[in-house]
């Protein structure tokens, strides 16, 4: 309602001037005539944000790409796990965001305060990375130094996701009231061309087996980049295009400022918790990705482990994003209704039923591969089929449940709402993932084809490989977990299917939050 009494005063709002004069002349032209004309006053604008989103999808794109490394490499999931704390802060940026919407220099402008230390530090943090990453990584006679290489990425990516909250705030009123809903595009597409360009691109250009096939006529050693030289040239982009921001984007007052403080908005979180229903929705999606912990972070590192290249991983992806545009919208038609979740119970037993698909097509996978290391068309056919499947019913259950928040958010304290339930919703798939990649090594049992050497350690299982020996294994332990999370996930929709449906039979006032 706000925004339609400012539009229809014909107020300025943004960073961009808007010739009034001109504007009012012009009223009597066509409508597209006028949106043509204000979208191009905001052209420089929607650049300036779409740029903003690309750099912040860079480092994510990066965190995704280095645990493939490492798998190439040979590591523990013990190691993989600690590692993939990395992908936290996004989740947990609910923290801070408080204080980075409250907190600012007023001379610089409230965005422009987080911003610019932000970008300028994850420039530094790429940089810095750009000489060490190779010796954190390890080789093969010394081990990577994981939680050295932990304790970047994750800081790394703690600037990206204050970043974000800075460039959020910033696209609100950097464009005008008319064109203010294109920021959702930039920060969509940007972000998802960032990760595209940290994780996709970056892995086929680094590999050496890629560039020789695809991109050279003359075959080399190395691949066109290395992580290192990735790295520097990203942390130089970084830091030119801080400095242009800094010295010719200005940040012009806020005229309509919604914020409410530190303490306020921490007090609307602490009034949230104090409903009931509220403990009960986030025991309810704390709980509800826990079937899917070992198929959603472990089966990409398994098909890694049985030889499919990692680059090749990483590019069967690209065939996924026209789906990924698309399912959303179609899913819409069937959870815009008064009862959402009934998408997501539907949608439930599809994924969960994925879990030992997947586990089917990891062993497969080992029987489909060629003699030199290669595997055949079709079955990079098959694993793009079983992906675009389990896709719509993740979806499925994504968009549902974004449904769901969007209707029983109290519409009287703003975002809050929302924002602590997505915060749940994330930290609901983040911590089964990082534990069912602690639990691999643990629940997997080897033994040596020589009855006098054992391979129940890994020092063990050198000796045992260093005499001439194998280790062969008994139980893998992502079968197991598999087996253990469909059992788990079909328990649980016995108890999910109940909730839900409560959930979503309450009536909204039940959902207000007190005052």
């Amino acid at each position: 309602m706000e925004r339609r009494k400012l539009r229809s005063q014909g107020e300025p709002s943004g960073d961009t001037e808007i010739d009034v004069q001109n504007q009012n002349a012009d009223n009597h032209n066509h409508p597209q005539t006028i949106h043509n004309r204000m979208l191009k006053n905001d052209k420089i604008s929607i650049a300036i944000l779409f740029f903003l989103y690309i750099l912040q999808g860079i480092p994510l794109g990066l965190g995704g790409s280095i645990p493939m490394i490492l798998q190439n490499r040979n590591v523990s999931y013990k190691d993989q796990a600690v590692f993939s704390f990395v992908s936290w802060p996004f989740s947990l940026k609910l923290l801070w965001a408080p204080a980075v919407d409250s907190l600012y220099w007023k001379r610089m402008g409230r965005r422009k305060t987080w911003l610019i230390p932000t970008q300028y530090l994850i420039a530094i943090f790429l940089i810095y990375l750009s000489s060490s990453v190779n010796s954190m990584l390890g080789s093969e006679e010394s081990p990577p130094r994981i939680y050295l290489l932990t304790a970047a990425f994750f800081a790394m990516n703690f600037l990206a996701a204050t970043q974000d909250i800075a460039v959020d705030g910033w696209a609100l009123t950097m464009l005008s009231r008319q064109n203010v809903g294109y920021a959702s595009v930039c920060n969509s597409v940007g972000q998802t061309a960032g990760y595209f360009l940290g994780n996709v691109v970056f892995l086929a250009l680094e590999s050496t087996d890629f560039c020789n096939k695809y991109l050279r006529s003359v075959p080399q050693a190395e691949g066109m980049v290395t992580l290192s030289g990735f790295l520097k040239i990203w942390g130089v982009i970084f830091f030119i295009s801080t400095t242009l921001v800094f010295i010719f984007k200005s940040e012009k007052p806020e005229r309509h400022s919604e914020n409410h403080g530190i303490r306020e908005t921490y007090n609307q979180l602490y009034r949230i918790f104090h409903l009931r229903n509220v403990w009960l929705i986030v025991a309810f999606l704390m709980t509800a990705k826990i079937a899917f912990g070992a198929t959603d972070s472990v089966t990409g590192l398994k098909l890694i482990e049985a030889g499919v290249h990692k680059e090749h991983l990483a590019l069967l992806a690209v065939p996924m994003v026209p789906l990924q545009i698309l399912l959303p919208l179609v899913i819409s038609k069937y959870t815009n209704g008064p009862k959402p979740m009934s998408v997501f119970l539907k949608a439930y037993p599809y994924r969960l039923a994925f879990g030992l698909m997947y586990a089917l097509l990891v062993w497969w996978t080992y029987q489909m591969k060629l003699e030199d290391g290669s595997f055949p068309v079709y079955y990079y056919v098959v694993i793009v089929f079983c992906y675009a499947l389990h896709q719509i019913a993740l979806y499925s259950m994504f968009v549902a449940a974004m449904s769901f928040f969007a209707q029983i958010s109290d519409p009287s304290i703003g975002g809050t709402y929302m924002t602590l339930l997505n915060t749940v919703c994330n930290l609901g798939g983040n911590w089964p993932s990082t534990l069912a990649l602690s639990l691999v090594d643990p629940l997997t049992t080897r033994t040596c084809d020589n009855p006098l050497f054992s391979c129940d350690t890994k020092e063990l299982g050198l000796k045992c490989t260093e005499a001439g020996n194998k280790c062969l294994t008994t139980m893998d332990g992502y079968y197991l977990e598999t087996v253990v999370c469909f059992v788990f996930g079909f328990l649980w929709l016995r108890w999910g299917r109940r909730t839900a449906q409560k959930l979503q039979n309450l009536p909204l006032s039940a959902w207000k939050v007190p005052r």
